[in-house]
């Protein structure tokens, strides 16, 4: 198996890829990092920002009468969430594994809302069907072409309706993922994407680094407003280690990046 910043190969698929990476690793993922999502919560990142408390969607009062969509769901904790409020939501996913630990948790918190197996690329709603779309580092990072996803998500937009998503922060790209080093060892500017592949140069996994004005202007060419961005800060008492983050590094430097947007 090799892994790094590599070259893309025509015949790679990174949907495919990233879909059997998330569904064959979601036991083991939700092994390690199950406790600090929650299994009925909602967080924006490994800073621990919660829906609850900041309501980036809105007021659950306001989103009464909302339909809310998320995306890259993983095992919709996030959904879940909602859905114990009495709002009314749906969850997709790419990787089917996802999808049955979420049918699993809902099961187990006596909760029902759909669960889609769905590509964010390619979503197999109608258009205008949501008031809101929302991810928590779901789908964004995974993906090459964000205007391609941006677009997507506007045409299942209601109009005005909102589109809110959290993601790795653009300057943690040029760290290594070591959440205690400073050292700055690839350049913010190269879009190389980072890749894992088998024995057989088949690929098995890949994460793309997408620079603040990629992210600004992939939202503007696909008709969005940008209404807020958020860099949440390390709370001073966490003392969670989240792959690359954790409370030495990620205390002088973002490692998440919010944007709520407008249709």
């Amino acid at each position: 198996m090799s892994a790094g910043f590599t070259p893309v190969y025509p015949y790679d698929h990174f949907g495919q890829a990233n879909s059997r990476w998330w569904s064959d690793n979601a036991d083991d993922y939700l092994g390690e990092f199950g406790s600090i999502l929650g299994e009925t919560d909602f967080i924006w990142g490994p800073e621990g920002l919660r829906e609850q408390n900041v309501e980036l969607l809105g007021t659950p009062e306001s989103l009464t009468n909302s339909s809310i969509l998320e995306i890259g769901a993983g095992a919709a904790q996030c959904s879940r969430y909602l859905a114990l409020k009495g709002l009314d939501v749906t969850a997709s996913d790419i990787a089917p594994g996802m999808v049955d630990a979420a049918l699993s948790l809902n099961a187990k918190h006596e909760v029902s809302f759909p669960v889609d197996m769905a590509d964010a690329r390619n979503l197999p709603y109608d258009d205008g069907r949501f008031d809101v779309v929302f991810t928590s580092f779901g789908a964004i990072d995974f993906i090459s072409e964000l205007r391609e996803l941006h677009c997507e998500i506007r045409r299942v937009l209601k109009p005005l309706g909102r589109w809110i998503f959290s993601c790795s922060h653009p300057v943690k790209w040029i760290f290594a993922d070591n959440p205690n080093s400073f050292e700055v060892f690839h350049s913010y500017f190269d879009r190389t994407p980072y890749l894992e592949r088998r024995s057989d140069g088949e690929l098995e996994y890949a994460h793309f680094h997408h620079t603040l004005a990629d992210h600004v202007n992939a939202l503007t060419d696909a008709g969005f407003h940008i209404e807020e961005c958020i860099e949440p800060e390390w709370p001073a008492d966490r003392k969670v280690v989240w792959g690359a983050w954790g409370p030495i590094r990620s205390a002088k430097v973002p490692g998440t990046i919010i944007f709520g947007c407008r249709s």
